[in-house]
């Protein structure tokens, strides 16, 4: 049965919906920046019967209990989730991560890879945040943090960072734009600890050779901030890895193609899981 509930991990709660089917594969959603674990609804809805499904809010995020640092780097929200899948007693666990979620599942399956079957990255790389990109990041965080949070230019400037050009002028998609504007409009200053982490952490494309677990990358070709040179070179990187780029998709390929890319992402996922039985 499922369930949406609170866990201690390490010196935190996170809250997760968790699908509950013990007999079937376990995928392990890990969200964007700014969005939350609902940003998964869809796959978990198409994934019924399939799959068991747990979504966890990271570390200072949706749910989850605030966080007490100034920063939360994706180091530790990698040992959250270590701990989170321990705590579960989660095993051959597939993880689909979107965003800042690559970031942390690159260095999960890396320190643990034991723990994976799959691994899927939309929207995602392996690079740090460019130094002429810092000035920019820290003046408009800056600016949101004189205003109380993401409004006015600010708002726009960040729908223009999550969701593609193609996206933001279809009219097929402006209730799902609204609601994430909605969402992200009432971003609090409990969000700033993550949003430094983002933008300070650190490249780890060296860790990439040493990957072996089958990975599907999903990069859509109107990215702003992971923009696909950089899903080009994780590709390359891994030991590994199918790469599908997405024509007229931004930086949140499961919300803004989901027709496109939940049946991709759940045959890959079927692929992985029926070799893992053979």
């Amino acid at each position: 049965m499922g369930r949406t509930t609170g866990i201690r991990v390490r010196d935190t709660i996170l809250w997760f919906d968790d699908s509950g089917e013990s007999d079937l594969p376990v995928v392990l959603c890990l969200h964007s920046l700014w969005l939350d674990r609902t940003m998964f609804d869809g796959f978990a809805a198409a994934a019924r019967g399939r799959f068991r499904v747990v979504r966890p809010d990271f570390r200072g995020q949706g749910q989850s209990a605030p966080a007490t640092e100034e920063v939360v780097t994706m180091e530790e929200c990698a040992d959250d989730m270590e701990a989170f899948i321990e705590a579960l007693g989660l095993k051959e666990v597939h993880l689909l991560a979107q965003s800042m979620g690559g970031d942390v599942a690159l260095r999960l399956v890396a320190k643990r890879p034991d723990l994976f079957a799959s691994l899927t990255m939309a929207g995602s790389s392996a690079r740090g945040e460019p130094e002429e990109q810092m000035a920019w990041i820290e003046s408009y965080i800056e600016s949101a943090r004189r205003q109380g949070g993401f409004k006015g230019e600010n708002l726009d400037t960040l729908m223009g960072i999550m969701f593609g050009e193609s996206t933001r002028n279809d009219p097929s998609r402006q209730a799902m734009l609204q609601h994430w504007r909605d969402r992200m409009s009432a971003t609090n200053l409990s969000l700033w600890p993550a949003i430094l982490g983002v933008g300070y952490r650190k490249g780890i494309l060296h860790l990439l050779s040493g990957i072996a677990t089958p990975t599907l990358i999903i990069s859509g070709a109107e990215d702003p901030v992971r923009p696909p040179a950089w899903s080009d070179e994780v590709a390359a990187g891994l030991q590994n890895a199918r790469l599908v780029r997405v024509p007229k998709v931004g930086h949140s390929p499961t919300l803004e193609a989901p027709e496109q890319v939940l049946p991709q992402i759940l045959d890959f996922i079927g692929e992985r899981a029926l070799a893992a039985t053979a």
